[in-house]
């Protein structure tokens, strides 16, 4: 027998499963050994129901967790009714619902008196799985053979007995053993504690109340988000942007990305018809990363506080046709995703900045800069030790919007990843991180001004390593809003400030030697209204905070700003002779 529904018991059965799923990313990190993971927070970790439907999710990767759900319902495909107490089943086949090789995910199941009553999921981004380049984030892999161990759904688990011949495979597919092991246990054990704290909220309302509980928590979801939606103005609207290329090297590019959304009563339609066929590199996110990356920026707008589960899926449809750059056919490589996944959500915001003027900031510069060191050095034995550094950057600043100036440095949307300390960067590899700047003058220059550009500086202090890039936006800058102009674009170079500079792609795997120094400029995000409006005592701070150079502040802004303050007089004129050009 089930209670009547209580909405205040709803609630705290909501707010408990997502705590549950927090403790177990905080779980992660006090035991994983790699820095995407400890450091980056590169994971997500969820409670599903026994058919697979997402329930609740931690505060991790959003644009992770639209795929949890594909994922898991891969894996009971294949697993059928053989999914037992003990179990835990491993996938990280993009062609198996997963996402890239490098996003491990697994499944716990959690039975109560011999019933299923849910089902555990968490996902890590392990640093290497073996692949032609170290780290498999390479973009100019062609086909998916090519980046490394691809796991079909099997169980890593079973019974509560390891598949040892599994933790063999995976342990001699990676170049860094010692971290990928280390980080598969710490996902075994993540699961195993969140078994047990789940076990404890299941005992408290019974099981049938919170099989109850769980199906009204999504209905509740989906009644929200509709009710939501319908407060919107119907419409019809469409956005392209442009991805430099397709990470194929020379001649691949631009690549269209092309979005139409339509709002109709109380549901959304994203259709990605328009966008460009797939290309030949790794840039390409499948269909279930396309439809995550979606639905969180959309999720945000709607109303970011809306309980995430698979209620809110139920009012939002993706589109994106077979064998288009968003949707790839196999054996499609995917290894570097993420660049164009974070590339989505400014597409769908380019798209509802038309459908809500008032509501939508300009476009953000975060989230598609990956870099990878790896190679070998020496120990204290002079032993050659294998090193992968992996990090990726999502603090390059939002763009302007409505009300405010972008954030410097501030993590936007669905991009919630942490940076890498310089401490820890340098102290576990050979890597010296001569700078970690902002940019001044790259935000794009506006009444309201975007997020300045974020400048990182490597020099390599062992004798070789393996250098792969995976970044954009050094021939189409971020975008600005009515009448705001766009960020600076992204640069790259090798050894800066010497007779032998080199100016470097925005993609690239290459060799580096002792003493070489990269250099990477992140792209800045776009203002938001026009330059002229923006008031001229926020230019001169800026320019006394070192973010806009007086040179700027004059060019950009039509703003006179002298070491007593603004010149207005001398404004007034600069702002009257550029808007009669």
């Amino acid at each position: 027998m089930t209670d009547n529904i209580n909405p205040i018991r709803l609630e705290l059965l909501s707010n408990a499963l997502a705590s549950m799923c927090d403790n177990m990313l905080g779980l992660v990190v006090r035991t994983a050994r790699s820095t995407n993971i400890k450091n980056t927070m590169d994971f997500a970790a969820t409670v599903c129901d026994p058919q697979g439907q997402l329930v609740a999710q931690g505060v991790a990767l959003p644009a992770q967790l639209g795929a949890m759900t594909p994922a898991l319902k891969g894996c009971l495909a294949w697993v059928g009714d053989d999914f037992n107490e003990g179990d835990i089943i491993a996938s990280n086949d993009p062609y198996a619902g997963a996402s890239h090789l490098n996003d491990v995910f697994m499944f716990k199941p959690v039975f109560v008196a011999g019933e299923r009553v849910a089902i555990l999921g968490l996902i890590l981004h392990h640093t290497d799985l073996g692949g032609r380049v170290p780290g498999g984030n390479a973009t100019d892999s062609t086909e998916i053979f090519q980046e490394g161990l691809r796991i079909p759904p099997c169980k890593i688990y079973e019974k509560g007995r390891p598949n040892v011949a599994l933790f063999r495979v995976i342990e001699h597919n990676t170049r860094v053993p010692h971290r990928v092991m280390g980080d598969i246990k710490a996902q075994i054990a993540t699961l195993d504690g969140g078994e047990v704290e789940l076990r404890t909220i299941i005992s408290e309302f019974g099981v049938a109340n919170y099989k109850a509980y769980t199906t009204e928590l999504l209905n509740y979801t989906e009644r929200l988000a509709r009710a939501n939606i319908a407060a919107l103005p119907d419409g019809v609207v469409e956005f392209t942007d442009w991805n430099d290329d397709d990470g194929a090297g020379p001649g691949a590019g631009p690549v269209k990305l092309h979005v139409t959304i339509t709002k109709r009563g109380e549901e959304f339609t994203l259709d990605f018809t328009g966008t460009d066929p797939a290309g030949r590199g790794a840039l390409q996110p499948n269909l279930h990363f396309t439809t995550s990356c979606a639905c969180a920026a959309l999720r945000t707008v709607i109303d970011p506080d809306i309980p995430n589960n698979a209620g809110f899926f139920r009012v939002v449809k993706v589109i994106a046709p077979e064998g288009c750059f968003l949707n790839p056919r196999f054996p499609a490589a995917t290894g570097a995703r993420g660049q164009v996944g974070f590339r989505i959500r400014n597409l769908v915001f380019g798209a509802l900045a038309q459908l809500l003027p008032d509501r939508i900031p300009a476009c953000t510069g975060g989230s598609e800069f990956g870099i990878v060191f790896a190679g070998y050095e020496l120990n204290e034995k002079k032993e050659r030790k294998p090193f992968l550094h992996l990090e990726y950057h999502n603090t390059t600043g939002q763009g302007g919007g409505p009300v405010s100036d972008g954030q410097d440095a501030g993590p936007y949307c669905i991009g919630n990843l942490a940076n890498v300390p310089v401490e820890i960067v340098e102290a576990e590899s050979p890597l010296r991180v001569e700078q970690y700047a902002f940019l001044p003058d790259t935000g794009g220059a506006g009444k309201y001004r975007g997020g300045l550009g974020i400048v990182r500086q490597y020099r390599l202090l062992n004798e070789e390593a393996t250098v792969q890039l995976r970044s954009d936006r050094h021939l189409h800058p971020c975008w600005g809003l009515h009448g705001g102009q766009p960020g600076a674009v992204a640069r790259s170079t090798l050894n800066p400030e010497t007779d032998h500079a080199e100016k470097l792609p925005s993609k690239f795997v290459r060799k580096m030697k002792e003493g070489d120094v990269f250099r990477a400029e992140m792209p800045g995000s776009g203002g938001y209204g026009h330059p002229f409006e923006r008031d001229p005592e926020a230019v001169r701070r800026d320019v006394l905070q070192g973010k806009v150079t007086p040179a700027h502040a004059r060019a950009a802004y039509g703003v006179a700003v002298t070491d007593k303050g603004v010149d207005l007089a001398e404004t007034k004129k600069l702002r009257a002779a550029q808007s009669a050009r």
